[in-house]
């Protein structure tokens, strides 16, 4: 992501955030549980990699949406109506059972004067994608996160996913989805316009 990345721990973490190292036994505590040897060849370096694939999965923690977000352009020729980038692939975990989450959100507004770059909406899902989530709440964050820095007359998201504590757990229900939707100002406002972004993330 190109984005500002910011040292760990992240805001709302406290200054006693586990260290590296602390990590990496942490790691080692969970193998011995599992009932492997973390001294055996293959996993002597097991710990240090699932730190550092942490820290990139997780990267959401260090990365600020409005920063990214805080740049928008006004040059827009009186353009008004609704921006849509849709298909944009995401992965996140669940915070329930920390199992991966995949999928695709579908993103909209409709501009007041103001446009976003289109880069800009894809890594604001990946902000929020990369920490521990709920489709629920990945989905009203990303909305949040445009309605207040971009002050548009509305907001629509939809999120497509699969959850693999479905899949690979519990009920073990491979290739079942999960959709949810947010709509604000206008969209929540005007079925029509709902339907609109519904067809138009349809309509391929």
């Amino acid at each position: 992501m190109d984005a500002v990345v910011k040292n760990f721990p992240a805001s709302g973490q406290t200054d006693s955030a586990p260290t590296q190292e602390q990590a990496e036994e942490a790691v080692r505590v969970l193998l011995r549980w599992v009932g492997e040897n973390p001294e055996r060849e293959g996993l002597l370096d097991t710990p240090k990699r699932v730190a550092a694939a942490y820290r990139e999965l997780f990267s959401g923690y260090s990365l600020s949406a409005e920063e990214v977000l805080g740049r928008t352009f006004e040059e827009v020729s009186g353009y008004g109506d609704a921006v849509l980038v849709r298909d944009i692939p995401f992965f996140s975990h669940c915070e329930h059972h920390m199992l991966p989450i995949s999928g695709k959100a579908h993103v909209a507004y409709l501009p007041n004067g103001r446009v976003l770059g289109l880069s800009k909406i894809a890594r604001v899902v990946d902000i929020f994608g990369r920490r521990l989530q709920t489709q629920e709440n990945l989905t009203a964050q990303i909305a949040a996160a445009i309605e207040k820095t971009l002050r548009p007359r509305g907001v629509a998201v939809m999120i497509e996913a699969e959850h693999m504590c479905m899949a690979m757990r519990g009920v073990q229900k491979q290739g079942s989805t999960t959709l949810t939707t947010t709509f604000t100002g206008e969209y929540g406002d005007n079925a029509a316009e709902q339907a609109r972004f519904l067809t138009l993330v349809r309509n391929r």
